[in-house]
């Protein structure tokens, strides 16, 4: 899995425009779904996995343009946690966990971990750049997939911020 800061065709200047476009946060969650990526391709190899995929993923060119923090804390604690976010998502899926692409896998992890243990993050927020993961590099409705799982998630986990953005909403 690759990142999509480079256009398809065009120059380097409109390739910069377009990475300069994306905020830190987004790059870090970008690069944290490649490391979930590839943990999940090599069937979760255990922590000590962790740090050389963290090593590798910081090698990438781009990676400056991250929040390396945040990338450093969505990538442990997904990999750290994994067995219990997938405990608090998987009653919201339509099919067996086998059967998720490791794409909308890492995504809903990502998506999870922010929702249950970073309450700093609005959980609109976290659903949109799950979201917005999705689009970017899952297939083509997943994002529909990613939305509805988290939503309900979020309703579980965070109810009363829930709960007030709807009140909000309907006045």
């Amino acid at each position: 899995m690759t990142t999509k800061s480079k256009p398809h065709s065009g120059s380097a200047g409109a390739s910069a425009q377009r990475t300069n476009s994306r905020s830190a946060r987004r790059r870090a969650r970008e690069f944290a779904l490649q490391g979930v990526y590839a943990w999940l391709l090599r069937a979760e190899d255990g922590n000590q996995e962790a740090g050389a995929i963290d090593a590798h993923i910081r090698d990438d060119e781009e990676f400056p343009e991250a929040d390396a923090t945040w990338f450093k804390t969505l990538l442990h604690g997904v990999l750290a946690e994994a067995p219990g976010l997938r405990e608090r998502f998987v009653p919201y899926i339509d099919r067996p966990l086998a059967e998720l692409s490791p794409i909308e896998h890492g995504i809903l992890l990502i998506g999870s971990f922010e929702l249950i243990h970073h309450v700093e993050v609005p959980y609109k927020v976290a659903i949109n750049e799950a979201v917005e993961l999705a689009k970017s590099f899952g297939g083509t409705d997943g994002f529909k997939f990613v939305n509805g799982v988290l939503d309900k998630l979020a309703a579980d986990v965070r109810p009363a911020e829930v709960g007030a953005a709807a009140r909000r909403a309907g006045s």
